[in-house]
């Protein structure tokens, strides 16, 4: 009787995940240390399987549960419900932010450091980083799980997996890498032809504006040349500047004022002919 008691409490029903990578084989063939539990916990946890094999999760949860209330340090009922709670969020592990899977997940990082525990907690970690596209983390999950016990062929099939994975995901974001990097040198490219164009534009700009400078320029001078041409014109035609109005009336008060002292020399001449001719004696 104690050792079909003991065989029950062993019995673990763990996380399948279906498709390409497999589930870990049944903890009830590996040996364990006795267990002293009471019939409450006992029958909770068969409960719980019962209900786990006919793919009633949440209700296997609830029975699990009891049995911990019974006793908490518990491990195939702490793994038993791990494995409820991933099955409740079926084969798409791939949310990381899932209450459900970072509960699991962190009670089965717990069991991990128990030795009967670590083997089939390690598998199961490393479906959860599968399932989640963590393949790095998965691939030393598997690991882990392998050193616990190198026959474990599903960890190893499942860890070849992983290492596919792994590389066509780094495969990938190195293309996504270069992607990009092409992307910033053409946007380098495009920003270098702009700035090209702006200079060009600027260029443009200054020898049409050099040129509007020396139009405008030439505009003035000749309308400068043009107003001294009528100017000239004018003078030409009868019109005097001030310039020359002052130089040709100085010239006409010069000679006036020459005739003037022509005639008062010619005046005093006279007077004196005039005296020596009444100072003569008579004939």
């Amino acid at each position: 009787m104690n050792k079909l008691i003991n065989i029950l409490l062993n019995v673990v029903l763990l996380f399948t995940a279906e498709g390409m990578v497999c589930s870990c084989s049944d903890a009830s063939e590996k040996e364990t240390a006795p267990v002293v539990s009471t019939k409450r916990e006992r029958n909770s946890i068969k409960e719980g399987n019962e209900l786990y094999e006919q793919k009633r999760y949440a209700e296997a949860e609830v029975a699990y549960r009891k049995a911990l209330e019974e006793n908490p340090d518990n491990n195939v009922a702490q793994f038993n419900l791990a494995s409820s709670y991933l099955k409740q969020r079926g084969e798409d592990l791939s949310n990381k932010g899932d209450s459900l899977v970072r509960t699991a997940d962190a009670m089965l990082a717990r069991l991990a450091q128990s030795p009967e525990m670590a083997e089939p907690s390690f598998y199961d970690r490393g479906n959860v980083a599968y399932k989640g596209e963590d393949y790095a983390s998965a691939i030393e999950m598997y690991k882990n799980a392998l050193r616990r016990n190198p026959e474990n062929n599903q960890a190893r099939e499942n860890l070849r997996l992983a290492q596919l994975k792994k590389q066509e995901q780094d495969q990938q974001n190195q293309d996504q890498n270069q992607d990009q990097n092409q992307d910033q040198d053409q946007n380098k490219d495009q920003n270098k032809d702009k700035d090209q164009n702006k200079d060009q534009n600027q260029d443009q700009n200054n020898d049409q504006n050099k040129d509007e400078q020396e139009n405008q320029q030439d505009n003035q001078d000749q309308q400068d040349n043009q107003g001294q041409k009528d100017r000239e014109q004018k003078q030409q035609q009868g019109g005097l500047s001030d310039a020359s109005a002052q130089q040709i009336l100085k010239a006409m008060e010069d000679k006036e004022n020459g005739t003037r002292q022509k005639v008062e020399l010619m005046k005093q001449n006279e007077e004196k002919r005039a005296n020596r001719r009444n100072t003569a004696k008579p004939w």
